[in-house]
């Protein structure tokens, strides 16, 4: 029907795979060279040191980009979608893109400035790939509900708002945790927040991917 089904479909697929690969590659190399803790290591602990930094920040770059060029498709085909339906606002279809795009720049940010050189900086862009990527799937929920019978079936409209709902929750305990947690040094005495900062990191990148 549009251009999207004719060739670019394979981005948010490809995504997903090459952004689950940044973080267990990075995890891996790290591993071995006994730079982290084997069970629940800090995400950005994983490419902090060399020669794991180096990997971990050419793959986050990267999957920022995709996460931009599926974002865009997502957008132009809402866009074309609009043409024929006029079921969705074209001013929220543009917030959206734009929110999305910030969140691609704060993992750009997270990639170039390592937690133990940088943190501040470090901990800033996190803090918006987070926030920004939450607010992302929220809209993109509201998109689908709006492009209803259209541009997305009723039951995938409510699996997006679980994910949302999901990722709302979820990122505030978050921020709370990381508060108390010291990222190079994860005593047992703050084990439980580390845990449960990357659990809940984990839920939200997922969701973000979907």
């Amino acid at each position: 029907m549009f251009w999207l089904m004719e060739g670019m479909c394979f981005l948010p697929t490809f995504l997903v795979i090459w952004s689950s690969c940044s973080f267990i590659v990075s995890y891996i190399i790290s591993l071995f060279e006994h730079h982290v803790p084997p069970v629940f290591p800090y995400i950005s602990d994983t490419g902090t040191h060399t020669p794991e930094s180096g990997i971990f920040s050419i793959m986050i770059v990267i999957s920022a980009f995709l996460g931009v060029a599926t974002m865009y498709t997502r957008y132009k085909f809402v866009e074309k979608l609009n043409e024929a339906t006029h079921t969705v606002n074209p001013r929220l279809n543009h917030i959206t893109f734009y929110v999305g795009l910030i969140g691609c720049m704060g993992m750009c940010v997270v990639a170039s400035f390592q937690e133990t050189v940088i943190t501040s900086v470090h901990d800033i862009g996190a803090l918006i790939a987070f926030l920004f990527g939450v607010i992302y799937i929220l809209l993109q929920s509201i998109v689908s509900y709006m492009s209803v019978p259209h541009g997305s079936s009723l039951p995938l409209c409510r699996v997006r708002m679980v994910i949302s709902i999901i990722s709302v929750v979820a990122v505030f305990p978050m921020i709370i945790c990381a508060i108390y947690v010291n990222h190079s040094d994860p005593h047992w005495e703050s084990y439980k927040e580390v845990l449960i900062n990357n659990t809940i990191a984990g839920i939200i990148k997922m969701c973000f991917r979907h």
